[in-house]
């Protein structure tokens, strides 16, 4: 049975033979180039005294080579992908290892105000985030952030079934992010987007028909000229007419020209990766959608957005000096490239944004489906309408080594509030952080990493790791009771299950003691689910008073003078206690 390793390995084996046949193509290609560039220099050198058979091989010169240049993009553009394509497995393979630090670690998006992310490292380094994302495009980097941090329980299901069809599907994923890693601009799409929308015409309309006429007209006179009709100089004035019709628009042209040459490489790419999309074969509702969004009309969309990159192509030919003169002079190319455009904008302007939204959701499914089939062994949870929050057998936290995970079970029912206690790293954070990815996982639509899963669809919202802000003047603990006030205020018009980690650490004992009893009480006063973990011992005597608080606890044990943590969740109060034996061990105290 194949393995995602063994299936990396093989793709590596084949897209190396690949290049080097490509490299072998490129080389030729040049050579090809080379040879009319010194026929043209021999026929103009040996026919020097013949101006019309100058001008003649010049022009048939040029004609070929720029069929010549044409192909060698294509091959260098097949170069460039494999070589994106190599990478790509090359990737996965270290990631596979745990091998991932040098990914984006997605700091940009870590936001303390948010309902979890600041608490359970779902950006920054080590973060699920980084082990997660593999997009290719800004905007889908930004949607895969939003899909994580946005809290949504509804259509999981439909989620669940798009990753597993697209998990499937591993040389189109992989295509997919290969041509997406080849756009070649800093410019946003969104503001690619925004410059479509808002921009105004310039070319007059009976533009659409006097290029053509003219163009009729320059080979006519050529003609002319080559059968001594015309002399040198008539063909010469009529040439500078065309350059000076075409420079009575060049500011505007140029302008037009630079905003839609920065956004060649986008539109380039883009028009490959609709074109995936919309020759895929898709079962499930989701990625269905997709298509049917991009195949409302008669023209595919990718079709649509490869005849604006050809327009784009042919305005560009303007910074060949010696063709865009040419083809100025005699055809008035620019005009017409630039009505081309402008005629494409005012069509499909309004389509452009939802095309490329549909990209970036692609982008961002890419890197959920890669997720789950690089982890077949993780389970998706069951959804349920109602009964416990959450059922699983053998959860494990995904970024632990499987070879190093201990696994817990645990069952949280509607409305249960579990007080876990423990020794100093016997298990607590690290299992609140299992439960919490858990829950951002299930809603995203991922697979966990246990054996069994039922889960009732509920948001999640956290308080670990507050922090005070020098900046603003406020106190860890004000901080602190800004972030319990901020969860109180949440849970009285949504359902969320709460994770809190050692409460009020900011005051004294005696005070947290109390504080902490009486925020558990107003909790489950309302209804509320979730887990908070604690060394104080006297907040698990709540559980005596209310039935829907339960104790659990991870224990250490000293044998042989050394600490023995088995990271397993039991039931009841912890009774072993390790700072004292820590420091002692440390010779920190006698």
């Amino acid at each position: 049975m194949s393995t995602p390793g063994s299936i990396y390995s093989e793709f590596i084996t084949r897209y190396t033979k690949d290049l080097k046949a490509v490299k072998t193509q490129l080389f030729w290609s040049s050579m090809i180039r080379l040879g009319i560039f010194l026929a043209v220099a021999f026929a103009v050198y040996f026919f020097w005294s013949s101006t019309r058979i100058v001008i003649g091989s010049i022009i048939i010169g040029i004609v070929i080579f720029l069929i010549l240049v044409t192909r060698h993009s294509k091959i260098q553009y097949k170069k460039a992908k494999l070589k994106a394509l190599l990478q790509l497995n090359e990737t996965e393979l270290k990631v596979l290892k745990r091998e991932f630090t040098d990914l984006p670690s997605g700091e940009q998006y870590k936001n303390p105000e948010h309902e979890f992310s600041q608490d359970i490292d779902i950006f920054g380094k080590h973060s699920f985030f980084q082990y997660l994302n593999r997009t290719a495009l800004k905007e889908g980097e930004e949607n895969l952030a939003y899909k994580l941090t946005s809290n949504s329980v509804d259509h999981i299901e439909p989620r669940q079934e798009a990753i597993k069809e697209l998990a499937e599907k591993v040389e189109l994923r992989q295509n997919f992010t290969a041509d997406a890693k080849l756009v070649n601009t800093e410019t946003k799409a969104s503001s690619i987007v925004n410059w479509i929308t808002q921009y105004k015409t310039f070319v007059p309309k009976w533009m659409s028909w006097f290029p053509k006429v003219f163009s009729v007209v320059s080979l006519v006179v050529i003609a002319a000229y080559f059968f001594n009709i015309l002399t040198g100089a008539q063909l010469l004035l009529w040439f500078i007419i065309g350059l000076g019709i075409t420079g009575a628009f060049l500011k505007r042209i140029n302008k037009l020209s630079s905003h839609v040459s920065q956004a060649q490489s986008t539109f380039q790419q883009y028009f490959k990766l609709l074109k995936l999309i919309e020759d895929a074969e898709f079962k499930s509702d989701l990625l269905q959608n997709y298509q049917n969004q991009i195949h409302a009309d008669s023209t595919k969309a990718s079709q649509i957005l490869k005849t604006l990159s050809k327009h784009i192509d042919g305005l560009d030919q303007r910074n060949n000096i010696l063709l865009g003169i040419v083809l100025n002079g005699f055809m008035l190319r620019d005009l017409t490239q630039s009505l081309k455009i402008e005629k494409w904008i005012t069509t499909h302007a309004s389509q452009v944004q939802n095309w490329f939204e549909i990209i970036a959701e692609m982008d961002a499914y890419n890197s959920l489906a890669n997720f789950h089939f690089n982890h077949p062994n993780y389970v998706f949870p069951e959804i349920k309408g109602n009964g416990s929050f959450t059922k699983t057998q053998g959860a494990v936290h995904p970024l632990i080594d499987p070879e190093d995970a201990v696994r817990n079970d645990f069952e949280i029912k509607d409305n249960e509030f579990f007080i876990i206690t423990g020794a100093n790293m016997a298990g607590k954070s690290t299992f609140l952080r299992t439960v919490s990815l858990q829950i951002v996982m299930s809603n995203v639509g991922l697979p966990v990493c246990a054996t069994s899963c039922e889960y009732v669809p509920t948001k999640l919202i956290t308080s670990m790791r507050t922090v005070d802000s020098l900046a603003d003047e406020a106190s860890y603990f004000f901080a602190e009771l800004t972030r319990l006030k901020y969860i109180v205020d949440q849970i009285q018009t949504d359902k969320y299950f709460i994770v809190l980690d050692e409460i009020l650490k900011g005051t004294n004992s005696t005070d947290k003691a109390i504080g902490s009893r009486k925020f558990v009480e107003r909790l489950v006063k309302a209804n509320a689910i979730g887990i908070i973990a604690t060394h104080d011992l006297s907040l698990c005597e709540v559980a005596d008073d209310l039935p829907q608080v339960q104790n659990y606890y991870f224990d250490a044990e000293i044998i042989d003078d050394e600490l023995n943590f088995d990271y397993t969740l039991k039931r009841g109060v912890c009774k072993n206690m390790n700072a004292s034996f820590l420091l002692k061990k440390m010779d920190i105290v006698e």
